[in-house]
This record gives structure tokens, C-alpha cells and sequence, in this order.
């Protein structure tokens, strides 16, 4: 059986198997050697999916002929909706900062009980155009303010980088990370092609910043030893198949 990937995560994540995902590209990066499963779950904080974890994975636990087979990675991708601003229209979504925390080290907790030798990877929310926040919002916005902005995920990206410290799990800074490209509103989160949007709503990635979590998750996965040149593929591969006897390779 092949092992797994676990994508666990919100909008970022649910929709990284669309045209020029990151999580498609892992996939197709793992190709013969693992298979990319994917948990996203749109519009989700921290809070919420705390409470429905044992309901999440306990399904894909019981996908497992041999029950319960760990798998070698779990992607943790929360933050962008607990982010969102208490005082504005998006306030069901919020988290406070100190309970985030709490939240990402009890869903980490959890998955160590459960796969202890899983390889657990947290990744900050990305920066926030707010200005095209503005100009796309999802729901009627009275105030004319955005609901989200790039210094509260700073703050959720930072909290998110201590958890991993204090539970000795590797992070992907996707805030700092980003932002180190001069133009990257319009390179990872403005209008281009956006996965399911016709423009991107500062938030949601273009597929330059799909790229850039798929170069960076897999970095990191590399620095936990799953790399391709450690990994094998569970069938033979065609160059390896001996051409005068290609069954002798399934024996």
C-alpha cells in the first residue's frame, strides 16, 4: 500500500488540487511514490476544525485496509480565517490570537498521539492585499473597512512560527516568505489566473503563490528525509522491467 500525505487546511487548502495547485503539484511531484490526500475545508479556523478532528480522521483512518496506517506527513494549514477581524463582518470566523495558539498545539498534540512517527508540517496564513479585499468582499460589508489585514495574519504567522518552536515540528513562514518578493500582491495574490476566481480576492493564490508553498513544502519535507531519492515507487518502472522476461519483475 502506498504511504500518505495528509493536505489538512481551509480554502488555501481545499482548493490546492485546482489548475496549478500546490497541492496537485505535490502530487504529481510524488507521483508512483505516495498518494497526496487531500483535507481542506473551506472558510474553517482553527476552532471549528478542533472539533470535528476525530470525525475528519477517523474517516480517512478507516480508508486504511490494514486500520490506521501513518501516514509520513500532515500538512497543518490554519490561520487566515481565525485572522479575521473581531469588529468586522467576517467576526464569526475570528479566533483570538492567544486561543489559535492553543488550538494549533492541541491539533498537533493530537496528531502525535495518533501518528507518532508522522512528519508534521504547520504553515502560516500568507500576507492580505487589502485593498483587493476591498474590492472583492464575499458577503455585504457595511463598514467599507476590510475584514482582514496584512498586520493581523503578521501576527497569526508569528504565532504560528512559536508554536512550531515550542513543539519541535518544522513551519513554513508563508507571510515573511512572501513578502520578500517586492511585487507580491500582484505576483502571489492579485489579478492572474486564480484558481476558481476570475480575480483574486487578496487572499487566495495565484498560481506563482501556489508555486511558492509547493517550493517550500517540499523543501521542508526534504529537510524531514522524504525525498524522492529516498522514497520507492511501489510497482516496477518501465526502464527497470527486463524486456526479454517482464514478468520476472512481479515475482
Amino acid at each position: 500500500m502506498r504511504p500518505k500525505i495528509y493536505l489538512f487546511g481551509d480554502s488555501i487548502t481545499e482548493q490546492s488540487f485546482g489548475d496549478g495547485g500546490w497541492g496537485a503539484s505535490l502530487a504529481n511531484h510524488f507521483s508512483r511514490t505516495v498518494d497526496v490526500v487531500l483535507r481542506g475545508y473551506s472558510g474553517y479556523n482553527t476552532r471549528w476544525v478542533l472539533k470535528a478532528l476525530d470525525r475528519v480522521f477517523l474517516v480517512a483512518e478507516s480508508d486504511d485496509s490494514d486500520g490506521a496506517a501513518e501516514p509520513l506527513a500532515i500538512t497543518v494549514f490554519f490561520g487566515a480565517n481565525d485572522a479575521c477581524l473581531p469588529d468586522r463582518y467576517a467576526a464569526f470566523q475570528h479566533v483570538p490570537l492567544d486561543e489559535y495558539k492553543r488550538n494549533l498545539h492541541s491539533i498537533v498534540s493530537s496528531f502525535k498521539k495518533r501518528w507518532p512517527k508522522t512528519l508534521i508540517l504547520l504553515i502560516t496564513p500568507p500576507p492580505i492585499d487589502e485593498d483587493e479585499r476591498l474590492r472583492h468582499p464575499y458577503a455585504e460589508n457595511p463598514s467599507g473597512l476590510p475584514e482582514r489585514t496584512n498586520e493581523a495574519a503578521g501576527a497569526y504567522a508569528k504565532a504560528c512560527v512559536e508554536t512550531a518552536g515550542e513543539c519541535g515540528i518544522p513551519v513554513v513562514d508563508l507571510w515573511t516568505r512572501m513578502q520578500q518578493f517586492p511585487d507580491w500582491r500582484k505576483a502571489y495574490l492579485s489579478c492572474a489566473k486564480v484558481l476558481f476566481l476570475e480575480c483574486s480576492d487578496g487572499l487566495h493564490l495565484t498560481e506563482d503563490g501556489n508555486k511558492v508553498v509547493f517550493e517550500e513544502v517540499v523543501k521542508k519535507l526534504n529537510d524531514g528525509g522524504l525525498s524522492l531519492e529516498k522514497l520507492t515507487v511501489d510497482l516496477p518502472r518501465l526502464a527497470d522491467i527486463d524486456h526479454s522476461d517482464p514478468l520476472k519483475s512481479f515475482q
